[in-house]
């Protein structure tokens, strides 16, 4: 099998921005999820409906949406704080133990009269047998968004990076926007943005958004089947969004980075083989902002990410990547060939 070699320097370069991890702090506003995994055997059918029965053996919990986003930034070594709300229950009490574990800082979490946004995944001989929701989407009352936008400016002052996580789920809205994006660039902060459709154009002037194709198929109303297309969309979005940069993921076809100038970075997916892309989005805009805060350009940082979504493919389920796994796979030969695909690309949230 054919290998690339990379150079020396590009390896030392990018090694040494990872090496400045845990110097930079990120600020993480957005929609902060429970992801609870239910796992069991099934042995037979139910006399009820044509259903299987599952026996429970084991379950776990993991932070989701937002919530992973600052895992993964914490994984990587960064210093991370988290903005959202949860819920006043037991689910809300477990995401916050839980982040509490991993030394995410949670003090500007809102506790809300909204129940905590849950995702229970029932598996059962490594098949997801099915997933149940629990989540209610109406407007946070104006009190709760008021004290949202205070605790964003306080930790922004703090903060080196702030990543904006849209996830529909109704902490991310006009008038939060309105004050944050302000606010952060005023002082100069980093700003990327993990964009939902209903709130695309509003996120002028950002440092940098990460949508993979299909949400950027969304935003010009398209879809993106050819690979001038994909061109044409990020150019466009870039043009009408005005920010510095849009770094599109393209699954196993790697990224696209996009900015201004015209100029335009292809990056190849180093991943040997996938077997779940789950949360690989998380990744990408987590390793993206902790570089570019530890003084990374844009294409250095998008290497970066690309890295760290290639060793989060290839394991099973929700995962992390570490600063040894990135060090490890930034010297290790390159193959040539695609990545062979295991499983399906999971859907977004």
């Amino acid at each position: 099998m054919a290998v690339n070699r990379r150079s020396s320097q590009t390896t030392h370069v990018l090694t040494r921005f990872i090496s400045q991890f845990p110097h930079a702090r990120v600020l993480v506003i957005g929609d902060l999820m429970l992801d609870e995994f239910v796992w069991g055997k099934v042995s037979r059918i139910s006399p009820e409906a044509p259903v299987p029965v599952v026996w429970i053996q084991s379950e776990s919990v993991m932070p989701g949406g937002a919530a992973n986003v600052a895992n993964n930034i914490r994984a990587l070594g960064g210093q991370c704080a988290l903005l959202g709300v949860v819920g006043d229950d037991r689910w809300g009490q477990a995401l916050l133990t839980d982040l509490a574990s991993r030394r995410i800082e949670t003090r500007s979490i809102v506790k809300t009269a909204r129940p905590t946004t849950v995702k229970t995944r029932v598996i059962a001989h490594h098949q997801q047998v099915v997933r149940v929701d629990r989540e209610q989407r109406d407007p946070l009352p104006a009190a709760v968004v008021e004290r949202l936008i205070r605790a964003a400016k306080e930790q922004i002052d703090a903060a080196d990076a702030v990543i904006l996580e849209d996830y529909g789920k109704g902490v991310i809205t006009r008038q939060l926007l309105a004050a944050v994006i302000p606010y952060a660039r005023s002082r100069k902060k980093i700003m990327t943005v993990d964009p939902k459709q209903e709130h695309f154009d509003l996120y002028r002037r950002v440092t940098a958004l990460t949508p993979n194709r299909a949400e950027a198929g969304e935003a010009v109303g398209r879809e993106l089947e050819h690979e001038a297309d994909m061109v044409k969309a990020g150019a466009e979005i870039l043009k009408r969004l005005q920010c510095d940069g849009l770094l599109m993921t393209l699954g196993e076809d790697g990224m696209c980075l996009f900015e201004q100038g015209g100029r335009q970075t292809r990056i190849p997916t180093v991943a040997q083989e996938v077997f779940d892309v789950a949360g690989a989005g998380d990744t990408v805009i987590a390793a993206f902002t902790l570089a570019l805060a530890s003084g990374a350009t844009m294409p250095e940082a998008a290497r970066i990410a690309n890295y760290a979504a290639g060793i989060v493919v290839g394991k099973v389920g929700v995962a992390v990547a570490t600063p040894e796994e990135l060090q490890a796979k930034l010297t290790a030969p390159t193959p040539t060939q695609s990545a062979r695909l295991r499983k399906p690309l999971s859907a977004r949230r």
